[in-house]
């Protein structure tokens, strides 16, 4: 008798679930329009990113030229990188624009953020800064260029404050130095635009509190703008690192002198990438597409990595 009671109780077994169960009429129409909303996108995503991501895949485990026939290498390629000095120094150049770029970029961004905050007229010194973030970087790295040469703007005025040997900011030494430095000016603007219209969001009662209580800059910074703009500071981290690894036309049009590429020392690796592929001699597109494949793998490595550290519950304010 225990036994039938029980079993008249459960719920059958692949009986189809009541109507109630099934939702609201809103939620019905809602998992009505979920295909027809997503296909069109998902059919692009495939066509356009995960079909010529599987491409550079496989052609990353052929030697081929761009044409004819390809010869099937297995991992030859990669394990051509991992022995080429001119990868490692490329891939060292890139997680310095990552890490030492990345990081004075976010330092400056905040600083200014900090003090266009109570500003008058920051909306003006916002559009300034944005400035080089609407101008194409080939046209910024020429202007970059015309500044540091040896009687550019900088020299000049270096020897107008009494320094009569300038450094040579254009040779070997200093060439990637100059570079880095290039990429806080061009990128800072853009970054200090985010997280202002975030730092716009936080009522100012909270400020005014932090006053009352002697709160010192550092103090409101670390207490209540940093917690409350975390979530905006993370995509600002996603957005840079997938941007910091794939830097191309500034450094080829700062350093490289006319059809030629720049010197090696100053090589990322999608400089590497190109040479590899359109550089002399005969292509090497599945050095290349290698070569981007590792690159992928950095971005999905640090995208992951990102996503988690800046996990957190949201502030609602």
């Amino acid at each position: 008798m225990t036994v039938t009671a029980v079993r008249e109780t459960e719920p059958a077994l692949g009986r189809a679930p009541a109507p109630a169960a099934q939702g609201s009429p809103l939620t019905r129409g809602r998992r009505r329009l979920f295909w027809p909303f997503v296909a069109p996108a998902l059919v692009l995503y495939t066509v356009f990113y995960i079909l010529p991501t599987l491409a550079t895949a496989w052609i990353s485990l052929n030697k081929w030229a761009g044409a004819g026939p390809m010869e099937f290498a297995g991992l030859d390629n990669y394990r051509r990188l991992l022995l080429d000095p001119i990868f490692h120094d490329s891939f060292a150049n890139t997680l310095t624009i990552l890490f030492v770029v990345g990081g004075a970029t976010f330092a400056l961004s905040f600083l200014l953020t900090m003090i266009l905050r109570d500003m008058a007229g920051r909306k003006a010194v916002r559009s300034i800064i944005f400035f080089p973030n609407i101008v194409s970087g080939i046209v910024l790295s020429i202007l970059w260029g015309f500044l540091f040469q040896a009687d550019g703007v900088v020299n000049q005025a270096l020897r107008a404050f009494g320094v009569d040997d300038p450094p040579n900011w254009l040779g070997a030494d200093n060439l990637f130095s100059i570079i880095m430095i290039g990429l806080v000016w061009v990128q800072t603007g853009f970054y200090t635009t985010i997280l202002m219209a975030a730092v716009d969001r936080i009522p100012k009662d909270l400020y005014e509190v932090c006053d009352l209580e002697g709160a010192n800059a550092w103090q409101r910074f670390r207490h209540v703008t940093l917690p409350l703009v975390w979530d905006v500071v993370g995509v600002c981290a996603v957005l840079w690192s997938i941007s910091a690894i794939k830097i191309f036309e500034f450094i080829y049009a700062f350093a490289g002198a006319a059809g030629q590429l720049p010197p090696t020392k100053v090589w990322n690796t999608a400089l590497y990438a190109y040479a590899e592929a359109f550089a002399g001699g005969v292509p090497k597109y599945g050095s290349a597409a290698a070569t981007g494949m590792v690159m992928l793998a950095l971005v999905g490595v640090l995208v992951v990595l990102l996503r988690r550290m800046f996990r957190r519950d949201p502030v609602q304010f």
